[in-house]
């Protein structure tokens, strides 16, 4: 999924970070990327990577909401909590995994009723490697998306009746 350091390198940079959390790119003939230069490294969070993914997955037309019930559940009841963070987490339903030139993204989903799923999960991929890439400079190596349910707006209506026995 991610490169690995199978070249060698005289670099401190490529030896000063563990495998898997360097999120730096190191370089074995000068700099081989923007995020390395003659001036510095730039190191790039998993939060961030997850952060702009899940923006981008959002942005798609079909997308209801990213991540499990479960985790739509938990989301709702910390925003009901005094200083719960004030609305839906960006990076909700999205995990990561950033090497040192390339990411890897997961995204969980509910798609709205009647979208193709294909066409979906293509627009999805398109939106998050085109916006990943442009912001962090990083690959994006894959997009993997899971449809965990489909949205039927009947869902809300049900809740919303008079209860049937008072």
């Amino acid at each position: 999924m991610t490169e690995t350091a199978d070249k060698t390198s005289d670099s401190p940079s490529s030896s000063s970070k563990p495998a898997g959390s360097g999120k730096t790119s190191s370089s074995n003939d000068g700099p081989s990327t923007a995020l390395v230069t003659e001036q510095g490294q730039t190191t790039i969070a998993d939060a961030v990577v997850s952060k702009i993914a899940g923006i981008a997955a959002r942005e798609v037309s079909g997308v209801h909401a990213l991540g499990g019930g479960a985790a739509r559940a938990v989301g709702a009841l910390r925003d009901r909590l005094p200083g719960g963070g004030g609305g839906t987490s960006q990076s909700q339903g999205v995990s990561v995994e950033v090497g040192e030139r390339q990411a890897a993204v997961d995204i969980q989903l509910v798609a709205e009723y009647g979208v193709s799923i294909v066409d979906l999960a293509a627009g999805i991929r398109r939106n998050v490697i085109a916006s990943v890439e442009r912001m962090t400079g990083l690959a994006v190596s894959e997009v993997n998306v899971e449809v965990l349910d489909v949205y039927l707006a009947s869902d809300d209506d049900d809740q919303d009746e008079e209860p049937r026995v008072q």
